[in-house]
């Protein structure tokens, strides 16, 4: 069977947005669902990775998939164990020949792995002496999907971190009513970091590409690859209480409530006052606050410079 460029395991959100640009590019690419139903209109192949699951079933199933030059993990693995199982796995039963028609070894001929994790790893550590963090600044080791992800990365894979996700069904301004329901809960509102759909399935084009071209990705792939953990966001650090008085209108969805009447407060609006009275009691001039006071903010510009991109789907309203 052919070599793919490209095996997506666990095609959710992030696939109808990726499946699209592989398509337009003409990458030869297969993707898996736990029930093999179609995503972004292509079949999938039916696949669950269960790392508790029985030795034999484990090796049939991964077995079972068709060889990939690069396999993206879009579901969380946690601790120590499942990044190696799977990657041993899938290695072992799928190692082609190293050797060309004319009987040269061939470069670089490893699979190459690439798993999808949080920048939620970072929120617990106390950062000293600057509110900005990078993806070299500490982060939480102990955390269940740190470890699995460190795993990966130790065995040549590369951990792209996202920041928050949407695009599609997934609209920040949704989110309000859930996190911010209350005054108090306003009040401990501070930083949101937010990565578009369209912009995760090109930063995963950048790492298999690498900018060279799909024949000639090898030393991009070891120079910025093999190993690397990049955190990535669309550049923005927006603050919650703007964006919370910004939404006031209830203009583009969100959960506005409908009209009951001239004087009613919508939740938008209360939200918003909400945070005029935290401002006046906290000594806030004016929106956006500034970086210190929205506590953790992450400098993601290392990704862009090294991929030569810059995002397409920043500022969101």
């Amino acid at each position: 069977m052919e070599e793919l460029t490209l095996l997506i395991l666990g095609a959710g959100w992030t696939a109808t947005f990726l499946i699209p640009l592989l398509q337009s590019r003409n990458v030869p690419f297969a993707a898996t669902t736990t029930s093999g139903h179609p995503v972004a209109d292509v079949p999938t192949l039916s696949f669950k990775f269960d790392p508790s699951a029985p030795e034999h079933e484990t090796l049939s199933a991964i077995a079972a998939l068709p060889r990939a030059r690069y396999v993206l993990v879009t579901f969380p693995l946690t601790g120590t164990g499942p990044s190696k199982l799977l990657i041993e796995t899938y290695t072992a039963t799928h190692r082609s020949g190293n050797n060309n028609a004319a009987g040269e070894k061939k470069k670089n001929s490893d699979i190459r792995f690439i798993q999808l994790g949080s920048s939620g790893i970072w929120q617990q550590q106390q950062q000293q002496n600057s509110c900005w963090i990078t993806r070299h600044s500490p982060y939480a080791t102990t955390n269940p999907r740190a470890l699995a992800e460190d795993e990966l990365r130790s065995l040549g894979g590369c951990v792209l971190n996202l920041a928050g996700l949407w695009g599609g069904g997934r609209t920040p301004r949704n989110w309000a009513g859930r996190v911010a329901p209350t005054k108090e809960a306003v009040r401990e509102k501070r930083s949101l970091h937010l990565i578009h759909g369209d912009d995760v399935a090109r930063v995963v084009v950048a790492v298999v590409d690498g900018g060279c071209g799909w024949e000639d990705d090898d030393k991009m792939w070891e120079v910025s690859g093999r190993g690397q953990r990049w955190l990535v966001t669309d550049g923005f650090v927006y603050d919650w209480w703007a964006l919370l008085v910004g939404w006031a209108d209830g203009g583009g969805g969100g959960d506005k409530e409908k009209e009951k009447g001239p004087g009613v407060v919508t939740s938008e609006q209360q939200r918003a006052g909400w945070v005029f009275e935290l401002m006046r009691e906290e000594g806030v001039r004016a929106l956006p606050r500034s970086m210190e006071a929205l506590g953790r903010c992450y400098d993601t510009r290392e990704f862009w410079e090294a991929f030569g991109l810059v995002p397409l789907k920043g500022r969101v309203c």
